[in-house]
């Protein structure tokens, strides 16, 4: 049973679990070399920049979670990698507090969002979506450059995306051993930091 227990003991190892839909079965990985963002050195394309000072979405936190994760496994191209199981372990973690979403709304539709797990001051993002068609148009790279702004601001130290890909490489992702990665996720879990929400009630996200 993945629970929310064994989750964190994968997560704190310097691993993450993933759902093979073809042998139906979870594989735990740890990626080498392992992909990260530097908080203070994100890369923002000029044209994203240019859009996220229009703030175009009201971006919350924390206020729609299950829905921010179902909407990130559906419609796959190449398959869910996340099983139901792995689904209810990830919803345990958000109730306990260690796993985080952040949505982007566009009146009072949800049009975009991102989830991940955070352990002290470090934060392994998982997935994230967008729906262009509903207007949602650059969502998922908006909350993704207003998270991390937001966790440099509050103390975070660490910022994990897994792997590189064509579509994370604008950010300015680099690479790291899987060593380097567990010693500074090690530091980061010794460093708890609070998750970066506005007092108002609201769960709104704090602008970078």
């Amino acid at each position: 049973m993945l629970d929310s227990d064994l989750l964190l003991r994968i997560y704190s190892a310097g691993c993450f679990p993933m759902w093979d839909e073809a042998n139906e079965e979870t594989g735990i990985f740890r990626p080498d070399p392992r992909a990260i963002i530097e908080l203070d050195r994100c890369h923002v394309p000029r044209r994203l920049g240019k859009r996220i000072r229009q703030r175009p979405f009201r971006i919350t936190t924390d206020l729609e979670f299950e829905a921010v994760m179902d909407a990130c496994h559906e419609g796959r191209d190449d398959g869910c990698w996340c099983s139901p199981e792995m689904e209810v372990g990830y919803l345990e973690l958000h109730e306990r507090g260690f796993a985080h979403s952040v949505e982007a709304w566009l009146d009072d539709d949800l049009v975009g969002g991102l989830y991940g797990v955070q352990l002290g001051s470090a934060f392994m993002a998982e997935s994230k979506f967008s729906l262009p068609e509903f207007g949602g148009t650059d969502a998922s790279k908006i909350l993704l450059v207003e998270t991390v702004r937001s966790l440099n601001a509050g103390g975070f130290e660490l910022f994990d995306v897994q792997f590189r890909n064509d579509h994370i490489d604008q950010f300015g992702v680099v690479e790291i051993s899987a060593d380097e990665y567990e010693r500074r996720l090690a530091a980061a879990m010794t460093h708890p930091r609070d998750w970066p929400v506005e007092s108002d009630g609201e769960g709104l996200m704090l602008a970078g």
